[in-house]
């Protein structure tokens, strides 16, 4: 005949209980005494992360410096200067072979 599974497990629930008590008994309270603290001074990451944050807040408030307050602002273009005719004296662009145009040579 096999043992009840449920009294096989109270057992062991028993004897589980019975060990961590046992173990728990052996810790004083020279077992919980703190380290002793990290002597030096060390970066850890929130430090990095502050560091990191402030040098990204200088660099945007001076590009706003340059954007907004130094001459050529995108946000004041100068005026562009007015459209010019084009010249007479300038030649017509040659797409093609260039043909040298008929000129009268005298008058009978």
């Amino acid at each position: 005949m096999k043992p009840n599974t449920e009294d096989r497990r109270f057992a062991t629930d028993d004897r589980v209980r019975a060990a961590l008590l046992a173990r728990g008994a052996l810790v004083t309270h020279a077992d919980l005494r703190r380290d002793a603290p990290p002597q030096g001074r060390s970066w850890g990451v929130r430090r990095v992360r502050r560091v990191a944050f402030a040098a990204l807040g200088v660099a945007a408030a001076v590009v706003a410096v340059c954007l907004l307050v130094l001459p050529g602002n995108p946000l004041d273009p100068a005026p562009a200067p007015p459209a010019r005719t084009p010249g007479i004296n300038e030649p017509p662009p040659t797409t093609g072979p260039s043909v040298i145009p008929p000129r009268v040579i005298g008058r009978p």
